[in-house]
């Protein structure tokens, strides 16, 4: 991993505003989230988080995920804005995403870029791993970081609360 500085860091912000102003289409009722996948300086996909095709009877945004039983790895209702990201890329640019760098972002109550934790989410690091997407970028409280998707994968396994 590395963090961003310069006009490298400039660019990852422009960005981050267009996965935050995509987040704002989010009907998540727990966190609104943003994504945009970039190749060559071209947002190639993009998405937010909500339950599939924006259905309210999938809606479980609110209940407490410790009453799932540990074997459901996803206990949220909602496609995350990569996946969704990811699908739109492979619809509209299927060629392009070999190569591509996935940009990441949640909001917090105000609606405002919210900084992310470590890497923990291990179905968007396999998804993004499978379609060839070579860097995911979060938004840290040491700046903008860049990792090289393996390394993000690795990661999100060895994550703990």
């Amino acid at each position: 991993m590395k963090y961003l500085s310069g006009q490298e860091e400039k660019q990852a912000l422009e960005y981050i505003n267009k996965a935050t102003r995509i987040a704002l289409d989010s009907t998540c009722e727990r966190a609104k989230c943003g994504c945009v996948i970039v190749k060559d300086g071209k947002v190639i996909g993009q998405g937010f988080n909500s339950p599939p095709l924006n259905t309210e009877k999938q809606r479980r945004c609110l209940f407490d995920k410790n009453t799932y039983n540990p074997k459901v790895t996803d206990k949220t209702c909602c496609i995350h804005a990569e996946q969704r990201a990811i699908m739109d890329a492979l619809r509209n640019n299927p060629d392009k995403l070999i190569g591509s760098t996935l940009y990441f972002i949640r909001l917090d109550e105000d609606k405002t870029p919210a900084r992310a934790g470590k890497p923990y989410c291990t179905i968007c690091s396999k998804m993004a791993l499978d379609v060839g997407i070579v860097e995911f970028v979060l938004w840290h409280d040491q700046g903008i970081c860049v990792y090289n998707t393996d390394e993000y994968n690795t990661l999100s396994y060895q994550y703990q609360e």
